[in-house]
């Protein structure tokens, strides 16, 4: 006999599938990253990370502080180039910092962005049952028309505005989240600015120096610094070429500066033969490129006549030393002075060369170290003579502003004489060969620069500040009435007319919005008094 079994079937339960780790970990890290907390964070760092870039001098502002800077601070110089402080807001660290910011932003603000035209485009919410339990609330009149003449009060104070038989439910103060986001959206318009400078901009520096001999094209040879974007090749370089016809400044009593103006000659292959003024806050703009005034100072002017009898003449500028004065220190090289000219040949040891200090005001006695006064009212130049061996034959990349201090160290070159002279006045030397001071020439610092996304960023700056005046000012809140028919039998205060029951709720902290509310409730009521207020109100509904 066979049994038979009518159970039902029972099937393995299906194995359960491990999560994949990897992308368990990713969704975590996005989720974090684009999280409100990580991007403050990310927000304070970028903002930590740029006091480098506002304390230490920058190589594309100003060169020539970076250069006084590693004078100064020969040890911690080199360490704080080896990590970008001269450089911050093109260093690896603060790209990093402002990518992951670019990041966070962009994952942040999706969402928010899909919720807030989703409540846009919704109708504002129901009444709650219980209005008497919101933050404020009344009772009065109901007024002529009932429901709908309520929603034309409000409709005139820009309310956005549902009626729903004989509730109205209205809302304003959307200007907050809009602001908001529009200031999310305009960071996000900064960063690409930045990004674009980045990328596509370049930026050089020159000392230009006044006289028909000196000429500046727009190469990248011709420029003491230049950097480029990764997306920039030298032959993109506008082709232009500038020189400087004449610099004018005033100062006050003080020695303040009060207007600085350069004239140049503009010729080139993309430029009209021309002449050009520009001063500090009025850049010279050319085919695409911004010239800036940045600096300016004196190029004294110094002929060295060997015991040969060859005159060489050198106008190299001196930089200032930053005081108030214009006080500046330079040299004077003369790497092929004492050339026999029978022989055409020269020891390398009778090189001639001169540091000097030169005060466009010097004081009436000494010390002689720093001028009085920016303008040159009594013009002096205070020389140290070197002569020997200067090193410039060796091939080793040195400095036009300042003596290789090796060669001095190692006895190469020795200091021959000091002498201070005014302007036309001729010192000779132990050898016989004379240094004369003829005068100086103004030079003038120009920072050439192109930045495509110099536009975005001004125009993103400006919606950037209106979207946080309308995220600091606009304030989010909810208003409803509620017609209710009321029973003649009940003993109604108002004579058996129909009562409106109205409830506020501030969305954020709206110190004013009570106020506010008791101007509606008044605007409804047709400037008459409420029947009650809020506590009065419960105790007559209950």
């Amino acid at each position: 006999m066979t049994v038979l079994d009518d159970r039902p079937e029972t099937t393995a339960p299906a194995p359960r599938r491990r999560p994949n780790r990897l992308l368990a970990l990713l969704r975590n890290s996005w989720r974090q990253l684009t999280s409100m907390r990580t991007a403050l964070i990310l927000l304070f760092l970028l903002a930590v990370a740029a006091i480098p870039g506002s304390v230490l001098p920058q190589r594309g502002i100003s060169p020539e502080r970076v250069n006084e800077y590693f004078v100064n601070h020969p040890d911690l110089a080199p360490r704080l180039d080896s990590i970008g402080a001269f450089e911050v807001f093109g260093s690896v660290w603060f790209s990093a910092i402002y990518l992951l910011l670019f990041s966070s932003l962009i994952g942040c603000i999706t969402p928010r962005l899909r919720d807030h035209f989703r409540a846009l485009r919704s109708r504002p919410p129901a009444a709650p049952k219980r209005l008497e339990r919101l933050p404020q609330h009344a009772v009065l009149p109901a007024p002529v028309g009932g429901a709908s003449a309520i929603a034309e009060v409000l409709r005139k104070r820009r309310w956005r505005v549902e009626v729903r038989g004989d509730e109205v439910s209205a809302e304003k103060g959307y200007l907050k989240e809009t602001g908001n986001l529009l200031f999310h959206l305009s960071l996000i318009a900064v960063l690409i600015g930045v990004a674009l400078g980045s990328w596509y901009g370049w930026s050089g520096n020159r000392l230009l120096v006044a006289g028909a001999d000196n000429t500046f094209c727009n190469t990248r040879q011709q420029f003491a610094e230049a950097k480029l974007g990764p997306r920039v090749d030298s032959a993109d370089l506008p082709r232009f070429c500038l020189r400087l016809d004449d610099f004018q400044a005033r100062f006050l009593p003080s020695g303040q500066p009060e207007f600085f103006k350069a004239t140049v000659t503009v010729d080139g292959p993309d430029e009209p033969t021309r002449s050009a003024d520009f001063s500090v806050n009025s850049p010279l703009r050319l085919n695409g490129a911004s010239v800036y005034l940045l600096g300016h100072g004196y190029a004294p002017v110094i002929r060295y006549t060997d015991r040969f009898g060859n005159s060489q003449v050198s106008d190299e500028p001196f930089l200032t030393t930053g005081d108030m004065g214009l006080t500046s220190e330079g040299l004077a090289a003369f790497p092929d002075a004492n050339m026999d000219p029978a022989t055409g040949q020269r020891a390398p040891n009778e090189q001639m060369a001169f540091t000097g200090i030169y005060l466009p005001t010097a004081p009436q006695q000494g010390p002689f170290a720093r001028s009085e006064y920016p303008t040159e009212r009594n013009p002096a130049l205070n020389l140290v003579a070197y002569r020997g061996n200067l090193g410039l034959d060796a091939g080793i990349p040195g400095s036009i502003y300042q003596l290789d201090q090796r060669q001095v160290r190692t006895g190469k070159v020795k200091d021959v004489g000091t002498k201070l002279l005014r302007k036309g006045e001729t010192w000779t030397l132990d050898d016989g060969s004379k240094v004369e001071f003829l005068g100086t020439e103004r030079y003038v610092t120009l920072s050439v620069r192109h930045d495509p996304g110099s536009t975005i960023l001004l125009i993103s700056c400006g919606f950037l500040l209106v979207g946080l005046m309308g995220s600091l000012f606009g304030r989010r809140r909810r208003i409803f009435f509620r017609v209710l028919p009321t029973d003649p039998a009940e003993g109604s205060p108002t004579g058996g007319s129909s009562l409106v029951e109205v409830g506020g709720l501030p969305r954020t902290d709206y110190p004013g919005f009570a106020d506010e509310f008791a101007q509606l409730v008044a605007a409804v009521r047709g400037e008459e008094r409420a029947v009650s207020d809020r506590g009065g109100a419960r105790e007559g509904t209950e």
